[in-house]
């Protein structure tokens, strides 16, 4: 397509509320997404330390207590 005019190229032949509007979406996304994988992996990452705490914890409660005989 030939633009004669700035107007005309960001007008997009009568389509340009929807090509800028879909540019901006995307690019919205585009910078959203990393952000939200970051956070989701930080909070997978903070579960599993939990559960990996509580297990090793609940595997010495349930180690029997050995206690030092004394000489009798």
């Amino acid at each position: 397509m030939h633009w004669n005019s700035l107007a005309d190229f960001l007008a997009m032949g009568k389509h340009g509320l929807y090509v800028w509007g879909s540019v901006l979406v995307m690019a919205g996304a585009m910078l959203v997404e990393p952000m939200l994988i970051r956070r989701s992996r930080r909070k997978l990452v903070e579960r599993l330390k939990r559960q990996y705490r509580a297990e090793r914890s609940e595997a010495q409660a349930a180690r029997p207590v050995h206690t030092r005989r004394s000489p009798v």
